[in-house]
């Protein structure tokens, strides 16, 4: 089952499966008192389209294939889980892809890449000064006079209104009952969605990106055409980026190392590390109230760990 979405069409790969999410309790390298935190799994849905990826997509490949679209567009770095999980997903549901990636092409390809050729996706490469009008008409009317019209275009990280209702399901799926919702935010899809998925809880989202106050107002915006509404649940904590987005520092990997040792659970380099261990933080300064539940949210992304490890030790002498 693709969740509760029904594309009508067949493949070999195994469909997204919301039922395998699951929300466990996990423990913190450090000592958290009488905080309790547990982590929401949505990696689990698929091994491809993991996590917030799925929740992002699902509405979008049921509106491209109503309008009868059968090529999916989209745009991102090179070692973009949005690019991977499209890929993924038009291999699986029937849709050619074309990726826009941002940057100049290098050969050999890395793991992120050489998984979406794999996948039949058509990638292209865009400068890394064009790709910042992105936003502008300009930009859109150079796409679609290199690939046509018949192309459904996703945004970048895939967040449009059609991915909130996406995420907006994700709190209806956690079975406990827990006083403060958190996840990592890029693009601000997922935390958009969270909030509107759950007034009644407050929400916290941990910025991967430096500088990242601006995702404040994305995510007003984004609520707004959403759902008409303004909400006031929600707060974005920009303390935690450990230098900016694909950075990390010796902290963060030690952290890291620590809770997958303590945990069995694999995280990623880019987001779900830096939210957790932004709850740690926030946890040993007291800014959760004794006795809190604490859900976060695990957002899949373990593709990009390969090329991640790769960066970081590129001897190839890692500690596994």
């Amino acid at each position: 089952m693709a969740g509760d979405v029904n594309y009508g069409i067949s493949a070999e790969m195994s469909f997204p499966d919301e039922s395998k999410a699951a929300t466990q309790e996990i423990r913190m390298p450090e000592p958290v008192n009488d905080v309790k935190v547990y982590l929401n799994r949505i990696d689990l849905v698929h091994q491809q389209i993991s996590g917030n990826k799925w929740f992002k997509l699902k509405y979008n490949l049921q509106l491209a294939r109503q309008l009868g679209f059968d090529k999916l567009l989209t745009f991102g770095g090179a070692y973009s889980n949005h690019i991977a999980a499209t890929a993924a997903a038009g291999k699986l549901y029937g849709f050619r892809t074309i990726g826009i990636i941002r940057g100049e092409q290098h050969l050999p390809l890395n793991p992120t890449l050489d998984f979406v050729v794999e996948q039949k996706m058509e990638i292209h490469y865009y400068s890394r000064a064009f790709f910042r009008t992105r936003n502008t008409l300009e930009f859109f009317d150079n796409i679609r006079k290199r690939f046509g019209k018949d192309v459904y275009i996703l945004p970048e990280g895939g967040t449009n209104e059609l991915a909130v209702k996406g995420c907006s399901e994700i709190p209806g799926m956690i079975d406990s009952e827990y006083d403060y919702l958190c996840t990592a935010c890029g693009t601000g899809g997922t935390i958009s969605g969270l909030i509107a998925g759950s007034e009644k809880k407050k929400i916290i989202g941990f910025s991967a990106l430096k500088g990242g106050d601006f995702l404040i107002r994305d995510v007003e915006n984004l609520l707004m055409k959403s759902t008409g509404k303004k909400f006031n649940n929600w707060i974005i904590n920009t303390d935690y980026h450990c230098g900016g987005y694909a950075k990390v520092n010796d902290e963060l990997l030690s952290f890291k190392e620590k809770f997958e040792s303590i945990n069995g659970i694999e995280l990623d380099y880019i987001y779900t590390v830096k939210m957790l261990y932004g709850i740690q933080d926030m946890i040993i300064k007291r800014q959760f109230e004794s006795g809190s539940k604490v859900v976060a949210i695990h957002t899949g992304g373990i593709q990009g760990n390969v090329g991640m490890r790769m960066r970081l030790h590129p001897t190839g002498f890692i500690k596994q």
